[in-house]
């Protein structure tokens, strides 16, 4: 089906070359020659695709007016803004209100340039339209859970965020909910109703970083906005700070003192007004330590550190997460909520390399496969998914260790056998000393020596 493009342009000579120009690619055109006639066309239906000229025939209202109407209604639609006496500052606030793309009339229009943008708006509208889709089964729908220490402690810190502008460094472990706390920072502060932009730099080329952060301008007048642009007056999240060259890291340093950047080729800085939070699974400490991360961000990032514990360190909210999730993830799957047994000791025995995204995983396969099941084959489902997956990993293991010295080997089963009773002990070292026959001092030294982490 092809797909519905507005036109709206006060210039018939300009409005009848653009519509002729789509209509030629199959596009389903509506045009508006006015202020009125297009808030009657988007009222009427939203398009697929805006293209508004900026100024208008009120003098009161412009395109600036009608972009908001749009994103009011439908913030995913991409508007393209055109203008033959538009600023750059102008470019700019169309960009942070939720305009896709701003083109300049004139010399450097062309019809390649407005297909191109087109065809680029809504290839990204589909795709961030499934991105959607994706984060929010990963993050919107879904809350901060458990009850432990450590999650109760974190729920405060949010709170007391929620009136300040402070940096924020979240480290933990793959899986541990780094980004949902990001996000939950975000949504409690005055910022809420800005953009919440995530960029993340383990996923990079690094060639690419300085263009994805910075965009560039071109010879021919037009930007390709970058991140700092796109979350200006909202919140960045830097996923992975710990990937960023160190070139980029000295740039994104420059920007936290100076609060304004230039763009690749640009002439003039551009000033900002942005939140950065930033989030690590590795020890910054120990990136600084081998020169691969700069002190003097680390200091600028780390104003309000947050630590997440893996999963295996706060058992105790385990239960409430199964049960936070069979409900959350059957009425996403549009199926029957699931009865599982959170008293079964698998699920507290099992390592969780994916932390609680690994669990949240599990509870979605089981919930699809096992629908109208009885909760003795859901919970036989589950110990034998967990059997299997801890089966693969020992084995990996082990022809790992035949591959290693003897003192080596040994240290390995050391280390796998004092965190499998520290599980089973919920991180008690009074309890796990006292079964495997050691002294509490000499076990919280075994401990350190074979960099045991994640267990309180």
């Amino acid at each position: 089906m092809s797909k519905e493009i507005l036109v709206i342009d006060d210039n018939p000579d300009i409005r009848y070359l653009i519509c002729n120009i789509l209509k030629e690619k199959n596009f389903n055109i509506r045009s508006a020659a006015n202020y009125d006639q297009a808030v009657l066309e988007i009222n009427k239906k939203i398009p697929d695709l805006a293209i508004i000229d900026i100024k208008l025939d009120k003098a009161d209202k412009d395109g600036i007016d009608l972009l908001k109407i749009i994103m009011q209604k439908k913030s995913s639609v991409p508007v393209i803004m055109i203008s033959g006496h538009a600023t750059v500052k102008i470019a700019l606030e169309s960009i942070r209100l939720g305009a896709y793309e701003f083109i300049e009339k004139g010399a450097s229009f062309s019809t390649d340039k407005l297909l191109n943008y087109v065809n680029r708006a809504l290839e990204t509208a589909n795709l961030k339209k499934e991105k959607d889709l994706i984060e929010n089964k990963l993050f919107h729908s879904f809350d901060l859970i458990g009850s432990s220490p450590s999650i109760i402690k974190i729920k405060k810190t949010i709170e007391k965020l929620s009136g300040t502008e402070s940096r924020v460094l979240i480290t933990g472990p793959t899986g541990s909910g780094k980004e949902l706390v990001a996000r939950k920072i975000h949504k409690h502060s005055h910022r809420r109703k800005e953009a919440f932009v995530v960029i993340n730099a383990a996923a990079l080329k690094e060639n690419i970083y300085e263009k994805e952060l910075f965009g560039q301008e071109f010879e021919d007048g037009t930007i390709s906005f970058g991140v700092l642009d796109r979350a200006n007056k909202g919140t960045l999240l830097i996923d992975e700070v710990s990937e960023m060259p160190m070139d980029t890291q000295a740039n994104i340093l420059r920007v936290l003192i100076d609060q304004k950047f230039k763009r690749i080729n640009g002439k003039s800085d551009v000033n900002v007004n942005i939140r950065i939070i930033s989030s690590t699974s590795k020890n910054l400490l120990e990136e600084i330590s081998t020169g691969n991360f700069r002190e003097d961000l680390y200091h600028r990032l780390n104003v309000v550190p947050i630590e997440l514990n893996h999963l295996t360190a706060r058992t105790e909210d385990i239960p409430e997460l199964i049960n936070y999730f069979k409900k959350k993830l059957s009425e996403i799957n549009g199926v029957q909520e699931i009865d599982i047994d959170t008293k079964n000791d698998e699920l507290y025995t099992y390592n969780w390399p994916g932390n609680v995204r690994e669990l949240r995983n599990l509870i979605e396969r089981v919930t699809i496969l096992s629908a109208n099941e009885s909760k003795e084959n859901i919970n036989k489902l589950i110990n034998d998914i967990l059997i299997n997956k801890s089966n693969t990993e020992s084995n990996l293991n082990i022809k790992s260790s035949f591959s290693s010295t003897l003192k080596e080997a040994r240290k390995q089963f050391e280390k796998e056998y004092l965190i499998t009773q520290l599980k089973k002990n919920q991180g008690n070292i009074s309890k796990t000393a006292e079964f495997i026959g050691m002294e509490r001092s000499a076990l919280h030294r075994k401990i350190k020596e074979l960099g045991i982490k994640g267990i309180n």
